[in-house]
């Protein structure tokens, strides 16, 4: 896993930031956006928090996958539709067409590398992002997309050193991916103990009102013991194709015993037009205002 870090002269916040990068990207995505403008690690470092910037095996600055080479990324039509919202009017914040001659796109797709498999992937994360802990200290954990199971991983592996998890719309039990162990595809800490994910009794609960499809424990549900008391709040744009499944992740949570999950819907706080990658998007800015205001109510006690 490759990190760098940046501190800023006047560091006011006591914890430092950790930035991890969804599932094809890398940490590019923090640093600028696809049109140029500051990205949420200068924004963050000019709050007064030192930043973390990580690049997850095979991606980015950290080139050996751990489970070998890369297929070609998804064309510029496939993440145009998903990611700049090309085929709905209502996706306003991407900062440019969408189509396949926008050159926020063409930035897009460059930094592109594929889906690594998830297991892999969280088997490592968990046991790197251990590591990282144990050298800066405790931080914050801010993720993204596919790489919101880092975040759980790296509270479960240790929970004394997170201060609080960022998730911006990240892979969850409703989601597209199967995810065995209901948050990640490898072990968690549950209580009562779990020796195999079937105990679990992960079921698929249906549409009702309001609330989309969703995967959950069977009751009696056994408590994330490592994150109940954890301050978590999980973020969604108002356009993305996530909202269902963050819907389901925040349910999941609470079902576990984790008190403190607010789920942040951008929409209801007079955010309107984002997408799965806001932190990317014309008002990346606005949008981290939302996440430092939620860090300073829920971390007064600890800055304290």
């Amino acid at each position: 896993m490759f990190v760098d870090f940046q501190i800023p002269e006047e560091q006011t916040q006591p914890f430092p930031v950790v930035l991890i990068h969804g599932g094809g990207g890398q940490g590019l995505d923090w640093m600028t956006t696809p049109d140029g403008r500051p990205g949420w690690r200068t924004l963050l470092l000019q709050n007064g928090y030192a930043v973390y910037t990580v690049d997850r095996p095979g991606h980015g600055r950290s080139p050996v996958r751990p489970n070998g080479p890369s297929p070609l990324p998804a064309s510029a039509q496939a993440l145009g539709a998903m990611f700049a919202g090309v085929d709905n009017p209502n996706h306003t914040q991407w900062p440019g067409s969408g189509q396949v001659d926008d050159p926020a796109l063409a930035q897009l797709v460059a930094s592109q590398s594929v889906m690594p498999d998830l297991a892999v992937d969280h088997d490592v994360m968990r046991k790197r992002g251990a590591e990282l802990l144990d050298r800066i200290g405790s931080a914050i954990i801010m993720t993204n997309s596919a790489g919101g199971p880092a975040g759980w991983l790296m509270a479960d592996a240790r929970p004394e050193l997170v201060r609080s998890i960022v998730a911006l719309e990240p892979l969850g039990p409703s989601g597209p991916f199967p995810l065995p162990w209901g948050l990640t595809a490898v072990p968690l800490c549950y209580e009562p103990a779990v020796e195999t994910p079937l105990e679990l009794g992960l079921t698929d609960i249906p549409a009702s009102g309001s609330h989309p499809p969703m995967r959950l424990q069977t009751e009696p549900a056994r408590r994330l013991s490592h994150l109940v008391g954890l301050p978590i709040a999980v973020v969604t744009g108002e356009q993305s194709f996530a909202v269902p499944m963050d819907t389901g992740t925040v349910a999941y949570l609470r079902q576990a015993g984790c008190k403190r999950v607010d789920h942040l819907r951008l929409a209801d706080l007079g955010i309107h037009g984002n997408g799965h990658l806001m932190m990317l998007e014309q008002n990346n800015d606005e949008v981290l205002t939302v996440v430092l205001a939620w860090l300073r109510d829920n971390l007064q006690d600890g800055a304290a």
